[in-house]
């Protein structure tokens, strides 16, 4: 069997406010091999909040503990500032929900993706790191390379600017991508675009990936599992083409409340939640396993 990438074994993430620690992730534990894994949940449930805690960009308000926390064996909790820097963009990037407040407004894109490979030493210079970006421009099916390198952000629909976010992430050759929310302002022919581009180089590269989403129907058409969020809590993991059959309560709930062609107008399903499912159990494919 392959080794995990990365090993998460109870992160806990608290932040500290005028009135003490508010608890924001409890207890989360998972690995992650050559494979893509979605997180879901609702807004505020911490996905983002796992994927950050793992690069380490939370601010200085958060504490952030876990029992492991691992990438090919590198205890991130424990690594230095230096070999954080060379770690993020390089080992492991994460794709942010909106291009436009995640380039740079005043810098050509081009520029800023050759950025990524001369802080991290992995590129050539001059003709050859224009060559190299516009090869990962072409990968991720921009038509017009050259043109998208001279232009900048603000000149870039949304489904242009996240290629081009992708392209940048993806220069370095990462082992693990985050990509939290990579669809979420895209039309749906747009999305299914990224999402196929994304595929394709997850599957090329050997990767892992990690799809960060509120969408059920979108994680389960796109991932090999499935983590479902309750306020911080892993309430069930589940292989994704297996959604369907999801026992917890509050997974039920997710799915029973995605709007369907057949529901009446104006009929919507009601999302219970109920604070004891914090303490209650918790499902791993299919099976009740306690905490």
């Amino acid at each position: 069997m392959m080794a995990a990438l990365l090993n998460v074994d109870n992160l806990q993430v608290a932040f500290r406010g005028p009135r003490g620690e508010v608890p924001a992730v409890r207890g989360v534990s998972f690995s992650l091999g050559r494979e893509k894994l979605g997180i879901v949940g609702e807004s505020g449930s911490g996905k983002s909040t796992i994927g950050r805690a793992i690069l380490r960009l939370l601010p200085d308000s958060a504490r952030v503990t876990a029992d492991r926390l691992t990438f090919e064996g590198q205890d991130l909790l424990g690594l230095s500032p230096r070999a954080l820097r060379n770690l993020r963009g390089r080992h492991i990037t994460m794709v942010m929900q909106d291009p436009r407040y995640s380039l740079n407004p005043v810098l050509p894109v081009g520029d800023q993706i050759a950025e990524t490979l001369r802080v991290h030493g992995a590129g050539g210079r001059g003709r050859e790191l224009y060559r190299k970006v516009l090869d990962i421009l072409e990968a991720v099916q921009i038509r017009d390379p050259e043109r998208v390198y001279r232009a900048y952000p603000h000149e870039l629909s949304g489904g242009m600017g996240q290629r081009a976010m992708i392209a940048m992430m993806l220069i370095a050759d990462p082992r693990l991508l985050i990509a939290d929310e990579p669809t979420s302002a895209l039309d749906v022919t747009v999305r299914r675009q990224i999402l196929s581009i994304l595929d394709d180089l997850v599957s090329r590269r050997g990767m892992g990936l990690i799809l960060i989403s509120h969408d059920l129907n979108l994680v389960a058409g796109f991932c090999d599992r499935v983590l479902i969020l309750y306020a911080g809590r892993v309430v069930e993991e589940i292989e994704a083409r297996n959604l369907h059959a999801c026992r917890h309560p509050y997974s039920r709930g997710l799915l029973a409340s995605l709007p369907r062609l057949e529901q009446p107008v104006g009929e919507l399903a009601t999302l219970q939640r109920d604070p004891a499912w914090l303490d209650g159990p918790v499902y791993r494919f299919g099976e009740e396993v306690s905490r």
